[in-house]
C-alpha cells in the first residue's frame, strides 16, 4: 500500500490554495493589492476570534495568568490589524476607482467574521444578521455568538472566582493580576475604537461620501459607529477610583 507523500511546507499550509484565492475581476494592477488585504483581514479576524473563545474560556477558569498572556496576543494582532490600513492607504482614489466597479455589491460590510466578532464582544442586534441569507453558515454563526454570555460577561464571571463579584473599584485599589485583566481590556476597547477611526478615515480619503459597494452609506455609515465604547463600564469606573 502506497503512503502518504511526507508533509511539506506547501501542503501543511495548503499554499496552492491560499496563493490561488486571488481572482481579479479586471486587469487592474491595484486590485490584487485591495483583494489580498482584505484576505488577510478576514484570517485575523478568524485568529482573533479563535484567541477570544480561549481568553472566555480561561477567564471563566479563573485563570488569570494565560488570561492575560491570551489578551497580550489579541491586542498584538489588533495593531497588526490596524498597521494594515497603512498598506491600503497606498492606493489614491484614482486607483481604487479603476476597479471598484467590478466588486458588483460585495463589501467589507458583508464580513460575517467581524460581525461575529462584535457579537463575542457584547453587541446584541438582530439587525446584525439582516445581511446574511437564511440558513447560511454566517448568519448562524453571528446569531450562535449573539446567544453566548459576552466577553464582558466572561469577565464578570472571572472577577466572581476571584472574590470580586462586580467589584471593580476593589480590583484597581488591591492592583493586582485582576486589574491587569482589566486594563487589557481597555487596551483592546480602545484598539476597536482605533480600528473603526481609521478604517473610516481610509474610506473618507478613498471614496469621500461615495455609498458603499454593499448598499452603506459608506463613511457615513462608519462614522455613526465610532466612539461607542465596548466595555463602558471600564471607562465609567475612572470616576470611582
Amino acid at each position: 500500500m502506497a503512503q502518504d507523500a511526507s508533509l511539506t511546507y506547501t501542503s501543511y499550509l495548503a499554499l496552492d490554495e491560499i496563493l490561488g484565492a486571488q481572482r481579479p475581476r479586471s486587469e487592474e494592477h491595484d486590485e490584487m493589492l485591495f483583494i489580498v488585504i482584505h484576505q488577510v483581514y478576514e484570517l485575523w479576524f478568524k485568529q482573533l476570534l479563535h484567541e477570544l473563545a480561549y481568553l472566555q474560556e480561561r477567564l471563566e477558569a479563573g485563570d488569570t495568568a494565560r488570561a492575560i498572556r491570551t489578551l497580550r496576543r489579541i491586542l498584538t494582532v489588533l495593531k497588526v490589524v490596524v498597521a494594515q490600513i497603512d498598506v491600503l492607504e497606498t492606493m489614491t482614489p484614482s486607483q481604487f476607482t479603476s476597479f471598484r466597479a467590478r466588486l458588483d455589491e460585495s463589501s467589507g460590510f458583508q464580513s460575517a467574521q467581524f460581525r461575529e466578532l462584535e457579537a463575542v464582544l457584547g453587541r446584541r442586534d438582530e439587525r446584525a444578521v439582516e445581511h446574511y441569507p437564511e440558513g447560511s453558515a454566517g448568519r448562524r454563526r453571528i446569531a450562535e455568538a449573539m446567544s453566548r454570555p459576552s466577553l464582558w460577561e466572561s469577565f464578570l464571571a472571572y472577577l466572581k472566582t476571584q472574590g470580586y463579584e462586580d467589584d471593580l473599584p476593589r480590583v484597581y485599589a488591591d492592583d493586582g493580576g485582576q486589574a491587569v485583566v482589566a486594563e487589557h481590556l481597555v487596551d483592546l476597547d480602545e484598539g476597536m475604537q482605533e480600528w473603526r477611526y481609521r478604517h473610516v478615515k481610509m474610506v473618507e480619503r478613498t471614496i469621500g461620501d461615495k455609498a458603499g459597494t454593499g448598499g452603506s452609506s459608506g463613511a457615513a455609515y462608519l462614522r455613526g459607529t465610532l466612539f461607542h465604547p465596548v466595555f463602558p463600564e471600564l471607562w465609567a469606573i475612572r470616576r470611582d477610583l
